[in-house]
């Protein structure tokens, strides 16, 4: 089994502080508005690769590429913006501590700004994801009972899918194309931040198949790569 730290929008105070992690990962996930030090530093003191998709109020990660020479955006050399070392997953399915990663950030368009997307937007830029799925079924996870594929293990997103745990204000709507993602790559969790739980326990969610879970602040859960077993969520401190 995978042990899985995901955080996102919510600094909390004992990890930025911690010069060691108070328990043992083996990979950390950011599912978007957090201070890119704040990644780098839970990278660092788990000493486990990190994986994450950018939210509504990160700096826009489109249009970088990284070559022989260093970082490159519309063919003019440099710097990268983001976490250093860790794994831009949008719109991208990545392999990380043996678990398949699908990508999926930003949120709803609400104003000016980078990562917001309308839903049209949105379902074309998921449609990346269902495309590499379906490029490369050598990769597919294979393991349900009835011999059916199991695209990714987790899909990471920013936002929440339309309807499931997302909110009632324009800023806080969720997807409804990650309904016919998660149906298609048949995840056995969905992970999603942007949705503040403001000290209440957000309600968990079940969604094709897929356990649906809020990570402001942070969660803590271990997951079996290609397993058939519900993920066990072994700790959780909600945002405040």
């Amino acid at each position: 089994m995978v042990r899985v730290l995901t955080v996102s929008d919510e600094v909390v105070e004992g990890l930025w502080n911690a010069r060691r992690l108070p328990f043992e990962v083996d990979l950390v996930l950011g599912a978007g508005d957090l201070p890119f030090a704040y990644l780098e530093h839970l990278t660092n003191v788990s000493n486990a690769p990190c994986v994450f998709v950018p939210g509504n109020h990160d700096a826009d990660l489109t249009g970088y590429s990284a070559g022989r020479v260093g970082w490159m955006r519309a063919g003019l050399p440099t710097s990268w913006p983001g976490p250093s070392g860790a794994i831009n997953a949008d719109r991208r399915i990545v392999v990380a501590a043996g678990l398949r990663i699908a990508g999926l950030g930003g949120s709803i368009r609400y104003r000016d700004g980078p990562n917001q997307w309308t839903e049209q937007q949105q379902r074309r830029r998921s449609g990346t994801l269902v495309r590499t799925d379906a490029w490369h079924p050598r990769l597919r996870r294979t393991t349900d009972a009835d011999g059916s594929s199991r695209g990714v293990d987790i899909l990471l997103t920013h936002s929440p899918p339309a309807g499931v745990g997302d909110g009632d204000d324009a800023p806080h709507r969720g997807f409804r194309c990650l309904h016919t993602l998660t149906e298609k790559l048949r995840p056995q969790l969905l992970v999603h931040g942007h949705v503040h739980p403001h000290g209440t326990r957000p309600v968990d969610h079940e969604l094709h198949g897929a356990l649906v879970l809020n990570t402001v602040g942070y969660a803590l859960f271990t997951l079996t790569p290609g397993g058939t077993e519900p993920p066990v969520i072994e700790r959780r401190r909600h945002g405040s």
